[in-house]
């Protein structure tokens, strides 16, 4: 049997690309910042990327012989991944709320966008940013407004003393500071 009449579903059910569920009866929050750059990857997807690998795989398949044609075979997978992020940034950028944290700028309470300096119980300074699931990158400190820990800040304020629950202990973290963008 022909290819061409097989359903492929290797990966087509797995559109998550690794990001984090959005729970349940609540919006994607994001960040301006955060937003633009997915609608610039949603655009360029559509109007450079995948024109580009069209246009390869029509002239591979005008080469004849599809079945050992490397720059078909690859090209048709290149489509499917890119087709596949296009669905995954449109299901995302559908239901993003963008939140600007620039409202809260001088607000000493945490909320979503906000950069927190708090200390640990043992004496460790840590700064995060709150941002969205689809921002987030632990390892420059932003960290996602769905994890524990930003759970556990939020509507706190400079000064106070909040628990977190951790699967070896309960820490206690104090805030120190709570900065918004200008």
């Amino acid at each position: 049997m022909s290819k061409a009449f097989v359903k492929e579903t290797e990966q087509d059910e797995d559109d998550d690309f690794g990001a984090p569920a959005i729970p349940a009866g609540s919006k994607n929050y994001m960040t301006p910042q955060g937003h633009q750059r997915m609608k610039d990857e949603f655009l360029r997807l559509i109007d450079v990327d995948r024109p580009e690998v069209v246009k390869i795989v029509s002239w591979a398949a005008s080469n004849g012989d599809r079945s050992e044609n490397g720059d078909y075979i690859y090209g048709k997978r290149r489509l499917r991944e890119i087709d596949r992020r296009i669905r995954f940034l449109s299901k995302r950028l559908d239901v993003a709320e963008v939140v600007d944290p620039r409202v809260h700028h001088g607000s000493d309470q945490v909320f979503f966008g906000a950069t927190v300096v708090y200390e640990n119980q043992d004496g460790v300074e840590i700064t995060v940013t709150i941002v969205g699931i689809d921002e987030f990158d632990p390892l420059n400190g932003r960290i996602s407004w769905i994890s524990p820990v930003a759970r556990a800040l939020t509507k706190s304020r400079t000064g106070d003393t909040v628990m977190l629950k951790t699967p070896a202990r309960v820490e206690e973290l104090t805030i120190l500071d709570v900065n918004y963008p200008a």
